[in-house]
């Protein structure tokens, strides 16, 4: 585990992320496409969430569009200002699950907003 510095604030736009447990099935849709190059997220649904950003490695495919969970997740983004001070534990595909070191909250935040900080 690494201490960041959020050099760049992140605000979630999602307010009701999606989560799911291992073993759920879930609906495989669109490959995330953008300018920040974001490799391997893809909209997916389950029959409890209408949708969210899911990274390739948690599930596996087992026919066209659809999958099966390989782990929990949550889709949860970390609310952060420039300044604040987070612990990494898992980096996928450009973004970071943290825990905020003041609030004590988790979630995702891109790694381009963070600077590890040296021991």
């Amino acid at each position: 585990m690494a201490i960041y510095l959020v050099v760049t604030a992140h605000q979630s736009e999602y307010p009701e992320p999606i989560h799911f447990q291992q073993g759920t099935t879930l609906q495989i849709g669109e490959k995330y496409q953008g300018p920040e190059d974001w490799q391997d997220w893809y909209f997916c649904h389950t029959d409890a969430h209408p949708g969210g950003w899911v990274p390739r490695q948690v599930f596996r495919l087992t026919e066209a569009g659809q999958g099966v969970a390989l782990q929990d997740y949550s889709a949860k983004e970390l609310n952060v200002a420039q300044g604040d001070l987070l612990e990494g534990t898992r980096t996928l595909n450009g973004w970071l699950w943290a825990q905020h070191l003041a609030s004590k909250e988790s979630g995702w935040v891109p790694l381009e907003n963070l600077q590890i900080q040296e021991g």
